[in-house]
């Protein structure tokens, strides 16, 4: 049995995956007895996971290799297919809509975009929980791919320090290559990553519920917080039981998707060294004290303004509020905090929009749950522009850094140039479409942003009236469904998978 399961073509075991986590919003259902809801899922499980065996032992004796470009390949297809699969139980589930509906609304979840198409009322307690589940296996699937996957073939992120130095080519690490095959090394950071990912779930999930959270709405915030989806069953954290003290926890776990360092290179006493010398944390950290400091000082600006410096409790406020907002967007999650008002009001900016925009445009770690341009990749823009100026003070100085840096600074600097040009020319392409379809110029750039970076909550802060998206037409969705997977796949990618030369052997 192990050696025909070791043997499944990926699709199927994501079929397999998918029909599993079926019974999870199943057993909720039967404990808050909605039986109705868990037949539903229960059913839909069962045949989708006997039908997966059935494709799986007809695959067995099939001699065809599945290299990292044909796991990659089937990766993008899952993204087109398996949401399909996953809005099944959802048509009696949540009736009395079109299946397009659903279908959509999944590819959110998977992507970890996390955008609602449906009002949060309508929904049954188990749908919630499907939400927040698919959601979550979405965040472990990209956890699990970009290390075993895309990392040999220096894509999503890693092409920036990556020894394959060639612009325009798409080079794979022969030495990874060589290490194991594509589905032994899915197997090896499957058994590594999982108990991390379930382990934290569970820790934060249990933090949650102990500062006054209802199970329920604690297991789905602390699905999202790992996945970075933003998916809740209200209205996020605004008004949220846990208060403050919530935010503070949902803060520490939301730097998990700040590097990949952070759980790859284990929880010794090395962390704290290892987190302060890696490039992505020291630009996030940058980052998360440098804009809530402006806006904070733009608060107390308006404070003096109106003589109402005798109010530190609600300095602090407007404070933490803009800490855990600009955070939670960098990593695309989109939780805004509940003291995020206070800090609105304080400010005078009642749509901050341009900047919660340009952090989720920004994103998260490598290799991480976040969506987004990339951490890394910002870091080596702003390296060789940095290099760039002292040179025009000091043309014949040579700089330092060592090997690795004069990478970042040149031909990282390189491809992380042309990753964000292919980001802007699809947001340029997701909002002529969008405005093909009737929306206006600033709907379409919240919505080609939202989509593209994966952060679905932003459509609901950015604008001045919360943009919803179950109210758009089918064109619409469909445009931002694709850019949903744009997004999360990376144009990158996209482009390898276009490329002859990548399929040569």
């Amino acid at each position: 049995m192990a050696g025909m399961l070791s043997r499944l073509p990926f699709f199927v075991v994501l079929m397999l995956v998918a029909a599993g986590a079926m019974m999870v919003p199943a057993a909720y259902a039967v404990v808050t007895e909605d039986f109705d809801v868990a037949r539903d899922f229960f059913y839909s499980g069962l045949v989708f996971g006997i039908a997966a065996l059935l494709i799986g032992m007809a695959a067995q004796n099939s001699r065809r290799a599945e290299g990292e470009r044909r796991y990659l390949a089937t990766l993008f297809l899952a993204y087109l297919w398996l949401p399909a699969m996953l809005a099944v139980p959802l048509i009696d589930a949540v009736g009395n809509t079109r299946f397009i509906n659903l279908y959509v609304e999944m590819i959110s979840a998977l992507t970890t975009t996390g955008a609602p198409f449906f009002d949060a009322e309508r929904l049954a307690p188990a749908v919630h929980v499907w939400r927040g589940t698919v959601g979550w296996f979405g965040g472990l699937l990209i956890w699990i791919t970009a290390a075993a996957v895309l990392a040999p073939l220096n894509l999503g992120g890693y092409e920036v320090t990556s020894e394959a130095n060639i612009p325009g080519q798409v080079v794979t690490t022969l030495r990874g290559l060589e290490a194991a095959s594509a589905a032994g090394r899915l197997r090896k950071y499957a058994r590594r990553l999982v108990p991390i990912y379930l382990t934290l779930t569970a820790v934060l999930t249990i933090c949650l519920t102990a500062l006054g959270q209802a199970p329920m709405p604690a297991f789905i915030h602390a699905m999202s917080v790992m996945a970075t989806s933003g998916i809740s069953p209200g209205d996020g954290l605004v008004g949220a039981p846990s208060g403050a003290m919530g935010e503070v926890v949902i803060f520490a776990f939301l730097f998990f998707a700040l590097s990949r360092r952070v759980y790859t290179s284990g929880f010794g006493a090395g962390l704290w060294s290892r987190l302060r010398s890696d490039r992505e944390v020291r630009l996030a950290l940058v980052t998360i004290t440098v804009l809530p400091t402006l806006l904070f000082l733009r608060h107390w600006i308006g404070a003096f303004e109106i003589d109402d410096l005798a109010n530190p409790a609600g300095a602090l406020t407007a404070l933490w509020g803009g800490v855990f907002t600009v955070l939670s967007f960098l990593t695309t999650t989109g939780f805004v905090s509940d003291s995020w008002a206070a800090a609105q009001s304080w400010s005078g900016l009642p749509t901050p929009g341009l900047l919660l925009m340009g952090l989720a445009v920004m994103g998260g770690g490598v290799a991480t749950t976040a969506g987004g341009v990339k951490l890394l990749r910002v870091y080596s823009l702003y390296k060789h522009g940095s290099r760039e100026i002292g040179k025009l003070l000091h043309p014949h100085s040579v700089a330092g850094a060592g090997r690795l840096g004069r990478r970042i600074r040149r031909e990282g600097a390189y491809i992380a140039w042309v990753f964000f040009m292919l980001f802007i020319l699809s947001l340029a392409a997701v909002m002529v479409g969008l405005s093909a379809t009737g929306l206006d110029f600033e709907t379409a750039l919240i919505l080609g942003v939202s989509a593209l970076s994966t952060t679905g909550p932003l459509a609901g802060v950015a604008a001045a009236d919360p943009i919803s998206f179950g109210a758009l037409s089918d064109p619409a969705k469909m445009i931002l469904a694709v850019a949903m997977i744009v997004g999360r796949i990376e144009t990158l990618v996209l482009i390898a998978l276009l490329n002859p030369s990548f399929w040569r052997p």
